[in-house]
């Protein structure tokens, strides 16, 4: 799991777009903390959308599974129940 709390700062320079910049001063935002906060979340968005694209397989294949075959345990739940156990209905009625 991805955790930047307590991390040092380090300086860096950025090129911003000046309008937007002289906005966000007028407004009285901290920049620093601004960029550092949508920066990590981008970068979180982005490490989960590229492990769920390393991991498509298996998901699947555990999905196809629960379709099959319903939940591991579904039988013990004793929450939950009208979510049903995660299989397929099967119809056989005229509905």
């Amino acid at each position: 799991m991805l955790k930047f709390d307590h991390a040092p700062k380090k300086a860096t320079n950025l090129s911003l777009n000046s309008k937007v910049l002289q906005a966000a001063r007028d407004m009285g935002l901290n920049i620093s903390q601004t960029v550092d906060t949508l920066l990590a979340d981008e970068v979180k968005r982005l490490y989960w959308e590229q492990w769920n694209g390393r991991n498509k397989s298996g998901i699947d294949a555990c999905n196809a599974r629960i379709a099959k075959h319903g939940l591991p345990l579904a039988e013990y739940r004793s929450f939950g129940k009208s979510l049903g156990d995660g299989k397929e209905e099967t119809r056989s009625g005229p509905f």
